[in-house]
């Protein structure tokens, strides 16, 4: 039975083989079974290729010509070889999606007859070529999720007859090039989650007078109301530009016939009211509406109760006036209500029964009151009303419903429930702050009569405590007066334990002066994010700081003060107190430092927690051992920043990657661990860059915002506190980091928004490559035969003259090559082109420092 199927599994690949050779060359029928045989499908794959091609799964004809061919998730990999399908002139329809494919051939541009590809959910990673302009009968174009990098190329405006295309999950970069309002004949267009920037091309929406759907989410566009002019002239039904930089009102994106509205994670301003009185829009046509995360004020819609067929609704995180709940009982189809941190005020409406429908429920961070009333539980799978003032029992339903459901949050408030039918750990968990009343069976023994005792026994009991309490208080006197000289002086003064624990607090550094507004420091919680058990304070940061005294500060940075702490538990931490105040609420503030909490990589400095007291926000980072970047090449001589002496420290090579120094003068000493702290800093911004969604733009890359661990591993720290913070550009400019600003930055004002993208922070990392490779300063140091100089301009000058070798910091010279830190030079004169749009990405700067490093361990 072995040697049958052995040889079966033999003469199935040569049974294939002679079947492509004896078809005929140069047809149809051949160029598709050779493309099957070199993509590895064999007719034991569940296809049979016994017959004529037009009979084969898949391929479809006209006569003897193939005019589709559908090879969908049938494990193709690799790159597809020339003269197969690119030789099948008379292709109409290709689905090649959801395999491994990971190039095209040169051929394939050559197929004028398609009208539709689909390429999605492959491994294609090359630039689209301008080659895409020579499917001028395309209707459907699918390359979605891929790894297509570069622009989208103007030959799209070639496409004339392109009604569907689909580029979304990929590397797209640049602008949307204005060439694309030429396919009047789109219907559907979506280019979301890319690295997209600039504006919409103008008459963007006049443009596409048959489009239905627009996608461009998660990217990095920016806009205002105003581009959406036009757009009540199209059929769109389904608009999505979450994820951006749009600004303004939103008064003119609502337009008819828009069914699905989705402007989240924007920066949409005003008055939300003005949307009431847009005559042109049909409320009763929507159904998905999301506005969360804007900055939109004023009160809530009063035309919601018009739209009866919403099923989602989102208007969490904004900015809205104190107000009631809003009228919802008309939305009977409802099925997703978030109005977490709207201010809403009151009680809950007992008409929220009626919505049946319901399956999603956050109204968690409001200033709500009252019992919560009864609930619709039929489809409910999420509900959070933690951080209101609700009061009352949870009704017995809903507390029924809960174990069949995903998530529930009922923490922070003043309820009462009996919670015999829930873990401890979910109680602690989803309960946080509520009663638990359940009734108690009392034991009848309880309320038996007992005989008294005797009076003279009680009264030799009391006398014999009270002479033992007498000698243990006269021993622990002694005890205490004995010790008391040398304890004084260590132990660190409480803040709990002072009497005086009342605000608002102040403190000067030498720079500015800063005031936590808090009425009592007990009151203010500190947030830890892996303790969230842990009990913690604003008076445990007075008491960790010596009340933020001078003594424990490390450094005065761009948003304020750093001070140095031990919290409860021997938490080592950096306190950053965020001194110039910030444009969001507490709220908002709150749920952006969660969420940059949630942000790992080992070249990351590690947010801890957080701490909101009165206007000031604190930021507790890991505390980094070994200092920043700026203090070990330029500031501190002996290279850390710390009381002990570590002149006679030694690294081995065993312990720190082949990388050998000796004491804290010798740390920086060698080209190898330059590249080290070059390269973990190039990884730290690629994941923030392409590993976040969306984007995180570090906004001030500097060597300050370099840090070295106990383990000698850069960590690059700050990033997302420029959200937080919510200065305006300019005066973030005014004050920033000088010569590490690109110089579109510095440009005259030209009407145009100057905001920062992932290439700005390109910018910042090639000054601090120079850095590290020169020794220098970014400006105001000796540039050897430069005045009037700063550093960009001086190693752009000797590279461009073949002289970067000039440049190196004679530190470093001798322990690495040359040819090497050159190369390294040139990196960052790539980072440093005065076009953004010539600048590489962080992704591809890694990729380059890894290179020289393999050159390295050569």
């Amino acid at each position: 039975m072995g040697i049958v199927f052995f040889s079966s599994i033999l003469v199935l690949p040569l049974f294939f083989r002679v079947l492509v050779f004896c078809q005929e060359p140069n047809t149809d029928e051949y160029f598709v079974s050779d493309f099957f045989q070199k993509m590895g499908v064999a007719s034991s794959d569940g296809n049979n290729f016994s017959g004529s091609v037009c009979s084969w799964k898949g391929v479809s004809c006209d006569q003897e010509n193939v005019v589709g061919l559908v090879a969908s998730g049938l494990g193709l990999s690799g790159l597809i070889p020339d003269t197969t399908i690119g030789k099948l002139e008379y292709l109409e329809y290709l689905d090649l999606s959801n395999n491994n494919i990971t190039g095209l051939p040169s051929d394939f541009w050559s197929l004028g007859s398609l009208k539709s590809l689909n390429l999605s959910s492959n491994q294609l990673s090359q630039t689209l070529p301008s080659n895409i302009g020579n499917f001028g009968f395309l209707e459907t174009l699918d390359l979605s999720s891929n790894n297509f990098s570069g622009g989208i190329p103007d030959a799209f405006g070639s496409l004339l007859s392109l009604q569907v295309l689909k580029l979304n999950l990929n590397g797209f970069e640049s602008n949307i090039p204005s060439a694309i309002t030429n396919c009047q004949s789109l219907v559907s267009i979506d280019v979301s989650s890319n690295e997209l920037i600039g504006t919409l091309p103008n008459g963007f929406f006049a443009a596409f007078p048959k489009l239905k759907s627009l996608n461009i989410a998660a990217n990095g566009i920016q806009g205002r109301d105003s581009d959406f002019e036009g757009i009540g002239s199209t059929s769109v039904t389904y608009l999505n530009i979450s994820r951006n930089s749009f600004q303004g009102p939103v008064i003119g994106v609502f337009q008819e016939p828009l069914e699905v509205i989705d402007l989240s994670q924007n920066q949409f301003q005003g008055h939300i009211s003005q949307v009431n009185f847009s005559s042109s829009f049909n409320w009763s046509n929507l159904v998905y509406l999301d506005l969360s995360e804007n900055q939109l004020s004023g009160e809530l819609f009063s035309n919601l109760s018009e739209a009866q067929n919403l099923k989602h609704l989102n208007l969490a995180y904004n900015r809205f006036s104190a107000q009631p709940f809003p009228e919802i009982s008309m939305l009977f189809g409802l099925e997703y209500l978030n109005l977490s941190g709207t201010k809403l005020i009151g009680p809950i409406p007992s008409e929220i029964s009626e919505l049946t429908s319901l399956e999603t429920l956050d109204i968690s961070q409001n200033q709500l009151v009252s019992p919560i009333p009864l609930i619709s539980t039929k489809n409910l799978q999420i509900l959070d009303v933690s951080y209101n003032n609700l009061s009352g029992s949870i009704p017995i339903s809903l507390l029924d419903r809960l174990p069949l459901m995903e998530m529930f949050n009922f923490s922070y408030n003043n309820l009462t429930l009996c919670a015999s039918g829930f873990s401890p750990e979910t109680i602690q968990e989803a309960f946080i702050g509520s009663v638990n009343s359940c009734p108690i069976a009392a034991n009848p023994d309880l309320f038996r009569r007992k005989p008294r005792p005797d009076n003279g026994f009680k009264l030799a009991l009391a006398l014999t405590i009270s002479l033992v309490c007498l000698l243990v208080g006269l021993l622990f006197l002694a005890f205490r007066c004995r010790r008391k000289t040398r304890m004084w002086a260590v132990k660190q003064t409480s803040y709990k334990e002072e009497q005086i624990l009342s605000g608002p607090f102040s403190f000067q550094t030498d720079s500015t002066t800063w005031v936590a507004d808090v009425k009592l420091a007990t009151s203010v919680p500190v947030v830890i994010f892996e303790k969230p058990l842990l009990n913690c304070t604003f008076a445990d940061l007075l008491s960790a700081t010596s009340h933020f005294d001078r003594g424990t500060l490390l450094a005065e940075g761009r948003f304020g003060p750093v001070y140095r702490g031990f919290l409860p538990g021997g938490i080592h931490v950096a306190v950053k107190v965020l001194v110039h105040g910030s444009t969001m609420t507490d709220q908002e503030a709150a749920r952006e430092l969660e969420y940059l909490g949630r942000i790992k990589h080992p070249n990351l400095v590690p947010l801890t927690g957080y701490c909101l007291a009165g206007d000031q926000r604190i930021a507790l980072y890991d505390y980094m051992e070994n200092g920043n970047l700026q203090n070990l090449l330029h500031d501190l001589p002996l290279g850390v920043q710390t009381t002990e002496d570590w002149t006679t420290d030694t690294w081995d090579e065993e312990d720190n990657n082949g990388i050998q120094n000796v004491g804290s003068e010798g740390l920086l000493t060698t080209w190898r661990f330059r590249h080290k702290i070059a390269l973990g800093t190039a990884r730290a911004l690629a994941f923030l860059h392409h590993g976040c969604s969306p984007p995180i733009i570090h906004r001030d890359v500097k060597a300050s915002s370099v840090y070295l661990d106990c383990n000698l591993e850069p960590r690059l720290s700050d990033f997302g506190l420029a959200k937080i913070f919510g200065n305006g550009l300019e005066d973030e400019i005014t004050r920033g980091s000088p010569g590490y600003v690109p110089p579109e930055f510095l440009q005259p004002e030209t009407g145009s928004p100057k905001i920062p993208t992932p290439k700005s922070d390109v910018y910042g990392f090639g000054v601090i490559l120079f850095e590290l490779i020169t020794g220098k300063k970014p400006v105001k140091d000796d540039y050897q035969d430069e005045k009037e100089a700063n550093l960009v301009s001086w190693v752009r000058g000797l590279v461009r003259k073949n002289q970067g070798s000039r440049a190196i910091d004679p530190k470093i010279r001798g322990t690495g090559s040359d040819k090497q830190m050159e190369e390294a030079l040139k990196i960052g004169y790539l980072c440093t082109a005065d076009l953004p749009s010539k600048r590489p990405s962080m992704q591809q700067v890694v990729g380059i420092l890894k290179d020289i490093e393999s050159i390295s361990n050569q």
